[in-house]
């Protein structure tokens, strides 16, 4: 170990750490927010989570890096009920910005928009079905360039015949309007890290420019099968597990529509404010994804909320197919799962107009 080339440690983060006691007292604040909102909700569930991770990574490269990893989640979700009608509202917050960025202002905000959500949709209508409009918004968050796009660019998967995307560098996968990046600096987002697990510096990566396919995301294993170098993507869920590649903070970047004036130009459409769980086949781009907040658009209006509501669609066909791309920004967070593991992630996207695409609904 004398003779490898060391990188010194960072210096410790300054924060004050929530004890016990803070943790609690801001769990039964969401709580007591949402249950006193209406006596129509009839179930909270408050999650708060953190984690502070001491990281060393040694290798043949002569390579010696280590790093404090800190994080957090606050999770929400509130069910309402009407007669028949059970409703639920969901909202979630973190980063790897530290403790402090949760506080009593922060839980109070997003209790009102997670008990708000669930009241809303008890007067939602069924979601009408069939090939529409969709104007996805930025408030939705990057559900779909994580699921529709992001997995198919993981260099295991395409050297391996797992994603429609294989082979296709240099190919446009999307409409001029889209770029693509996957970026691990961007600073307090919940994907972000100095150095991969393979003591590869983070680096923000373009994946695609103006729908061309420029590049995949590698770890080191994979990176030398291509005679190509790691883009620092090599994650893994501990030190039990292998690193493989894996995304960061992925994004559509901003375009320069007005958001606004997108909606306007819709005569009839769905307008999705929120995307629920979701499926991808990555072999041949199938998706499914739920609507867990979604609006009707009459006359380039946003009127009635709608309930019941999926997304069903091929990725590159609906990127190539984009026909506006908003100059606004939405992050969403989770964690992804891949091969058994589980890393931290969060998604963008702005304003996206889709001409056509199915929507599966139970209304006529």
């Amino acid at each position: 170990m004398e003779d490898l080339v060391k990188k010194p440690a960072p210096p410790p983060q300054k924060m004050a750490e929530l004890d016990t006691g803070a943790k609690v007292s801001l769990l039964r604040l969401a709580d007591k927010i949402v249950r006193g909102m209406d006596e129509r909700i009839v179930q909270a569930k408050v999650v708060y989570g953190d984690f502070s991770q001491e990281i060393q990574i040694a290798n043949s490269l002569r390579l010696f890096c280590e790093d404090v990893r800190r994080g957090f989640v606050f999770i929400l979700q509130v069910v309402a009920a009407q007669e028949n009608v059970i409703q639920t509202g969901y909202e979630v917050y973190g980063g790897s910005a530290g403790y402090p960025t949760i506080n009593e202002e922060k839980v109070n905000e997003l209790a009102e928009v997670a008990g708000k959500r669930a009241l809303m949709m008890l007067s939602a209508i069924p979601a009408p079905a069939g090939k529409m409009t969709v104007v996805l918004s930025g408030q939705s968050g990057g559900t779909m360039v994580h699921e529709a796009i992001g997995h198919g660019l993981e260099a295991d998967l395409a050297q391996n015949g797992l994603s429609v995307y294989a082979g296709c560098i240099g190919k446009q996968v999307a409409s001029p309007l889209i770029n693509v990046v996957d970026d691990a600096t961007l600073p307090g987002k919940r994907g972000s890290f100095r150095f991969d697990d393979e003591g590869v510096k983070s680096r923000r990566n373009l994946l695609v420019e103006n729908g061309i396919l420029r590049g995949y995301m590698y770890d080191r294993l994979s990176a030398m099968k291509d005679k190509a170098a790691s883009t620092g993507n090599g994650r893994r869920q501990s030190y039990q597990h292998q690193p493989i590649p894996r995304m960061t903070n992925t994004l559509i970047l901003p375009g320069n529509s007005d958001p606004q004036e997108i909606v306007r130009s819709v005569k009839n459409g769905l307008f999705v404010t929120r995307l629920g769980g979701g499926q991808v086949n990555t072999v041949n781009g199938d998706f499914v994804f739920q609507v867990s907040e979604g609006y009707l658009i009459e006359n380039g209006e946003v009127t009635k909320p709608v309930r019941g509501a999926n997304l069903i669609g091929n990725g590159p066909q609906v990127l190539k197919e984009v026909e506006a791309v908003g100059n606004d920004l939405g992050f969403t967070i989770g964690t992804c799962g891949k091969d058994g593991q589980g890393a931290p992630v969060s998604d963008a996207q702005p304003t996206l107009l889709l001409p056509r695409i199915v929507v599966g609904g139970t209304g006529g």
